[in-house]
């Protein structure tokens, strides 16, 4: 094959009927096919930023799980109840998960992936609240942590405070992130363009 033959133009052998006069002078027009009107445009932007704040929310979380992992020293003898439990991990790995889902929203919107989306998004809500749950137990239960086992009342109230900021944090995050994982869930219903599910 030489080079002469490879930049040859392509002729096509059409149908006596498609080469006739009245097919040739019909212009076309087309437009492209946009599945979204601007409603579910602002709506699965408002859900990508929803997902976002998922991932940041499931990152701290984690964060403070992992500040919780040093927490076994001297003169402590067990890990906080809300280590123990392990809220910190599995519930950042599904605030990550439907944030993750929320934000594939935008790039393509199927039916399949808002389904899944809601579903985890229903997932992070019961999370959350089992979180919340057990971070009441966590407050109830450790409130005399820190300062039961310290042998020196000096370093207590400062590492108290901290402790206790710690599950405040966690309880303002899951929270947060129960409204949202709701919120994300209903308004996911009206992506598909079929009105509340």
């Amino acid at each position: 094959m030489d080079s002469k033959n490879v930049h040859s133009p392509l002729f096509l052998v059409f149908p006596p009927e498609v080469t006739t006069q009245e097919y040739q002078t019909t212009e076309l027009t087309a437009t492209a096919y946009n599945p979204q009107n601007r409603v579910q445009k602002i709506i699965i932007r408002k859900l990508e930023i929803l997902g976002t704040t998922q991932i940041l929310f499931g990152i701290m979380n984690f964060s403070f799980g992992v500040i919780f992992l040093f927490t076994l020293v001297n003169p402590y003898p067990r890990f906080p109840f809300i280590f123990i439990s392990g809220y910190p991990f599995w519930g950042s790995v599904l605030f990550i998960n439907s944030g993750a889902f929320l934000i594939a929203l935008k790039s393509k919107t199927t039916d399949t992936l808002i389904k899944i989306s809601r579903a985890m998004n229903l997932l992070s809500a019961l999370g959350a609240a089992a979180g919340i749950i057990l971070l009441i137990f966590g407050f109830l239960l450790d409130g005399e942590f820190i300062c039961g086992y310290s042998p020196d009342g000096m370093q207590c109230g400062a590492i108290t405070i901290l402790f206790i900021g710690i599950l405040v944090m966690l309880m303002i995050f899951s929270i947060v992130e129960l409204f949202i994982s709701l919120f994300s869930s209903v308004l996911g219903c009206y992506t598909e363009g079929r009105g509340c599910c």
